[in-house]
């Protein structure tokens, strides 16, 4: 800026190649800033900035929304809000699947914690550690997170475990049927839950999530009758989405009808988690159809959908290894990570974890997939490729080295003084590729989420999903055709906003939030998991960073540079829907 001359920007963003988040074409253009809104979005724009950025040769898009996120505990101790915030994102929502921390009495506090360590595999000694609780109501919860320094805007849904365990306390864990009583209570919580902020409410209708004692998340089995009431509570203010996890195979057997009769009755969108399960890998393909016919009919019913496989991180210090079904590993499995290495690689244990009995399913969860050698992957070296060859499978090594399948094993986890890893997805790869998830993510009934950031901390690190839609997706994609760049980011920015209401961001237009990231496109990549022990009371969780991130702005204000941030702390609590701008 010229000495002595007003800016009339407070930052202009020069020269960058602007894909604006609403799936129009890229073009380059300036982007100026003032205060936490955009003011302009042109080529060549006349005036000056207080602080000028050259984007010259990067990406410039607004900041990526995450609407499936477990922060709810995070939040009241990470004020960076890690993962999410590494690869660009500046607005999440969590409170997803039925577990969080509110309503919560003071003596349901351990339980609480034992349900969200065992859904969503958060060590328990760092939430007891970590949270700060001074709160019972869920309004009380908003409250306190709104009060909290954070990096990032994030909002939050109504959970179905914790409510259905405050009004019914010790019935609520047994899916004992809900009083009419019961239910008056959980709507009228609801209701205060939305008026108070609320982005939704949520519940868990999967087997697969259990607390740490085994026991289903409440509200699993409850009849359809409790979903109406609960989601018509939701929907009195005329906003909110109705989230839920279900068992992928019995989607439309199970679920179909009450989700068409909700979305009926509420006029609100009702949103799924949709993955592809080896029990039933085509039943995407009904489901797809469904989708369509229920949009026919004015009802709002989507499928959200990840953008790669859901896959186990298989690792000595994570939550699951093949290993782990042999009774000979647990002979050493207390030995720090670099003497267990030593202590599997020699002679008598390798013949040990190849000759013995292995435990079965009664005694380890892992026993269903602890054999499963064609479907684990080497994740060998520092470039990850989630979309893996069968070659480079644990089966195919073993065949075209000559060794068994535990030698290829124990090879790879004990590289690098036991750090090595394996690649297990579970969903989303039962073609042994990605062109279900191709498809999918090019529906118009279908919506980009389940990066899970914040969960599943010892064996998924899915938390740069965001990432790594843009660089497998849009630009390095081999195995298959690729999808448009600009319609990655419409689908991570103004499609994933709008879903909940929040029409005042996801676009790169003059009114709207200046939620905004600068990305080195061309050199835009993200580490190899690695575990971390950086979660109160030493808790473990895997991470995986990114790098390519030239700033990031949350409301105006610069959070990231360069891939680490600033120190800014510009994050709001988002309560409720927000308005677009005025004329939009």
């Amino acid at each position: 800026m010229v000495a002595g001359s007003v800016a009339e920007f407070d930052v202009v963003i020069r020269n960058g190649r602007v894909v604006d988040g609403t799936g129009s074409e890229s073009r380059i253009a300036d982007v100026a800033i003032k205060g936490s809104t955009i003011v302009a979005v042109e080529p060549n724009l006349p005036g000056t900035g207080e602080r000028e950025i050259d984007a010259t040769g990067l990406l410039v898009t607004p900041g990526w929304v995450d609407h499936h996120t477990h922060y709810d505990g995070q939040v009241s101790w990470d004020k960076w809000l890690t993962p999410s915030s590494w690869h660009g994102v500046t607005t999440a929502v969590m409170g997803n699947c039925g577990v969080g921390f509110a309503p919560a009495r003071p003596d349901s506090h351990e339980w609480l914690i034992q349900l969200m360590e065992g859904v969503e595999d958060i060590p328990g000694s760092a939430l007891t550690e970590g949270l700060t609780w001074g709160w019972e109501t869920y309004p009380e919860y908003l409250d306190k997170i709104a009060s909290l320094p954070k990096v990032m805007d994030i909002g939050s849904q109504v959970t179905h475990g914790p409510l259905r365990a405050y009004v019914m306390e010790e019935r609520a864990g047994d899916d004992l049927a809900a009083t009419e009583e019961d239910l008056q209570e959980m709507a009228r919580l609801v209701a205060e839950g939305m008026e108070a902020g609320a982005l939704g409410f949520s519940t868990s209708r999967t087997q697969i999530h259990r607390g740490s004692d085994g026991e289903l998340v409440p509200g699993t089995d409850a009849p359809a009758h409790e979903l109406m009431v609960l989601g018509e509570a939701m929907s009195r203010g005329g906003t909110g989405v109705f989230q839920f996890a279900t068992d992928h195979p019995t989607l439309v057997t199970r679920e179909w009808a009450w989700m068409r009769e909700l979305a009926e009755k509420t006029q609100r969108p009702v949103m799924v988690s949709m993955n592809q399960s080896l029990l039933a890998p085509d039943v995407w393909k009904e489901v797809l159809p469904l989708l369509e016919s229920a949009h026919a009919d004015g009802l709002e019913i989507y499928a959200q959908v990840a953008g790669r496989g859901i896959g186990v991180v298989l690792c000595l210090e994570g939550s699951a290894h093949p290993l782990m079904i042999s009774p000979a590993f647990w002979d050493v499995a207390n030995l720090p990570r670099a003497e267990l290495a030593v202590a599997l690689n020699q002679p008598e244990m390798r013949e040990r974890l190849k000759s013995e009995p292995l435990l079965g399913a009664e005694v380890h969860p892992l026993a269903a997939l602890g054999t499963q050698y064609d479907r684990m992957y080497l994740m060998a070296g520092d470039d990850i490729d989630y979309e893996p060859t069968q070659e480079t499978s644990v089966a195919s090594v073993a065949e075209a080295t000559g060794r068994h399948p535990i030698d290829v094993i124990v090879d790879e986890l004990t590289a690098t003084e036991g750090q090595g890893m394996l690649y297990l997805p579970i969903f989303n790869y039962a073609y042994g590729d990605l062109s279900m998830t191709h498809e999918m993510q090019q529906h118009d009934f279908t919506r980009m989420g389940l990066a899970d950031g914040g969960a599943h901390c010892g064996a998924i690190c899915d938390g740069g999903m965001p990432t790594f839609m843009l660089t497998h997706w849009t630009r390095d994609r081999s195995r298959g055709p690729r999808l448009d760049l600009e319609w990655v980011v419409y689908r991570q920015t103004k499609q994933a906003a709008e879903v909940y209401g929040l029409l005042d961001r996801g676009v790169l237009a003059p009114g709207y939030r200046a939620d905004i990231n600068v990305i080195d496109y061309e050199n835009l990549t993200f580490d190899r998991p690695s575990v971390a022990y950086d979660l109160p009371a030493g808790g473990r969780r895997l991470v995986q960073r990114a790098q390519g991130y030239k700033a990031t702005f949350c409301g105006g204000v610069q959070t990231v540079a360069d891939d680490e941030f600033t120190g800014e702390l510009p994050g709001q609590l988002i309560r409720g829907a927000q308005s677009a701008p005025k004329g939009v």
